[in-house]
């Protein structure tokens, strides 16, 4: 799990490159981003040619788990996860 920090005033994007782990001619069929633990803000989602963006605001202090689920073409479903640690800087 990779490990960040944000500021809670933050409006940032954070990327998921999944074309690595895509096999031939697969692409993702459908994305979800998942809050699983604390607080902040999904402004926005999107994938193009396998990277999953998602733009992330309002945040309070604390650990915040968020979970990039994918499901592809060949029927696959996986998850990446980041940890988000909510600070000042």
């Amino acid at each position: 799990m990779s490990r960040y920090i944000k500021d809670p005033d933050a409006t940032l994007d954070w990327a998921w490159d999944w074309t690595g782990w895509l096999g031939d001619d697969e692409t993702i069929t459908d994305h979800e981003i998942i809050v699983a633990t604390g607080t902040v803000t999904i402004d926005s989602t999107s994938e193009d040619d396998g990277i999953v963006t998602a733009w992330l605001s309002e945040a309070e202090e604390g650990n915040v788990t968020v979970t990039c689920r994918i499901t592809t073409s060949q029927g696959r479903t996986d998850d990446r996860t980041i940890r988000l640690r909510v600070m000042d800087r």
